[in-house]
């Protein structure tokens, strides 16, 4: 065994089955070896991932604790209490479900709860920053729901709540929902409440990318003003992959009967144990800290590429992620991402509000300091990331050999060295 990280079991897996356990050691070795800046992505605990593989993986459970298909289900009811007491607790909510596969699960059993097919929901756009389910047309959100759409403000780069206001009079959505997958800046709470409340309309956020800096008090809660909040656990959260909802107790009853039996059958009892392992970390004062860091982080990373020329849309963040427009470096996203990658920087090439580019190309990138505040990263290494994000985008290559790219990987090794994921 080359790595004691996976535990002694893993000398098993790697005599049954040498080509699943030397994946797993690369991917490791992968993490441990470059600068993960993927936005969306994060660093589980050793903690979280020992109950992702735990024996509760074999249990089917269908229903809810007390209520159950399944006899022998009094541990891990247990388990799911001890996760709805804990996510309750953390984000000040009336009620929680904990079931929930993934973000797409969740948001998918919103849509089941609150909306019949064909009715109207308005939402941010996916060019200028929302998701795929909310309302895209190649989403099941687009296909079986009316979706409206509004945007940014072309001057800040900032949502456009004038816009919103005024579509949402205009078509009367059943449901507002804001959020998104590359929104920099704080989401007006106060000011989406008043909207729904003037057109009659559900309040919905997707937290996915925040919620974690919203458990750490960070930045402001949706929790008090929205009807239901759904998430993600994976990302700065640092849970396991998986989702989550919120929502006022009138609520309750249609959430939870829309993630079961109307959105999925039995829950992944593992990963409900996860997530109660998750909620408890974030409920500590390091995890505070941690949060703090990363919104820092992502502040100094992104003032450091706008002083290299590239520049932050909305002129910064005030969150977990950057989303950086190269046209002023002439560079595109896809090449960016391809530059980054081969002198050992992972990050994603990103479309940018009234992009130029098809999203297979982008104009942009996004940049996320989740992970490297996991590994224990400050201000100071974040000064450096920006000099080799420049580097790297404006003067490598996409060759691992170009002499770029190697200088930049060398100086990331020496990073990545000093502030490993995963200690050995």
């Amino acid at each position: 065994m080359t790595d004691t990280f996976y535990g002694s079991d893993f000398d098993a897996l790697s005599s049954f089955d040498p080509e699943i356990s030397g994946i797993l050691l690369s991917e490791l070795d992968r993490i441990r070896s470059g600068l993960q800046l993927i936005a969306s992505e994060n660093l589980s605990s050793p903690r979280v991932l020992t109950a992702l593989g735990s024996t509760l993986s074999n249990k089917y459970a269908e229903g809810y604790p007390g209520r159950r298909y399944y006899g022998g289900c009094s541990e891990v009811d247990k388990a799911e209490e001890l996760a709805i007491a804990r996510c309750r607790e953390l984000f000040g909510a009336e009620h929680a479900n904990v079931q929930p596969h993934s973000g797409a699960s969740a948001n998918q059993a919103v849509y089941g709860a609150f909306l019949n097919p064909g009715e109207t929901i308005l939402a941010m756009s996916l060019p200028h920053g929302g998701h795929l389910t909310h309302g895209t047309k190649v989403s099941f959100s687009g296909k079986w729901f009316d979706a409206v759409h509004y945007g940014v403000d072309p001057e800040t780069e900032d949502i456009d709540y004038d816009e919103m206001e005024r579509l949402a009079k205009e078509h009367r959505p059943k449901v507002i929902l804001s959020g998104g997958s590359a929104i920099p800046r704080l989401i007006d709470f106060e000011r989406i409440r008043a909207i729904c409340d003037e057109v009659g309309a559900i309040m919905w956020v997707d937290a996915a990318h925040f919620i974690g800096l919203v458990a750490g008090q960070a930045i402001p809660s949706p929790v008090p003003h929205a009807d239901v909040v759904s998430f993600t656990t994976h990302k700065v959260l640092r849970g396991p992959r998986s989702g989550a909802l919120v929502c006022k107790e009138e609520h309750a009853k249609a959430i939870d009967k829309a993630v079961f039996p109307m959105m999925q059958g039995g829950p992944q009892m593992h990963t409900v144990a996860a997530k109660a392992v998750n909620f408890k970390e974030c409920a500590t004062p390091e995890y505070q800290r941690y949060a703090a860091e990363v919104v820092e982080n992502a502040k100094v990373l992104a003032q450091g590429l706008a002083e290299r020329g590239i520049r932050p849309t909305t002129g910064g963040t005030d969150t977990h992620l950057a989303l950086l427009d190269l046209q002023g470096v002439g560079v595109t996203g896809v090449d960016a991402e391809a530059r980054c990658d081969a002198a050992g920087i992972v990050l994603n090439k990103n479309a940018i509000p009234n992009d130029p580019q098809k999203p297979s190309v982008a104009s942009g990138i996004r940049v996320g300091t989740p992970c490297l505040t996991t590994q224990g990263m400050g201000t100071e290494q974040m000064t450096t990331v920006a000099e080799l994000i420049h580097t790297a985008v404006t003067k490598g290559d996409a060759d691992p050999e170009h002499e770029v790219s190697r200088q930049v990987r060398g100086t990331v090794t020496e990073l990545v060295e000093a502030f490993p994921a995963y200690p050995r």
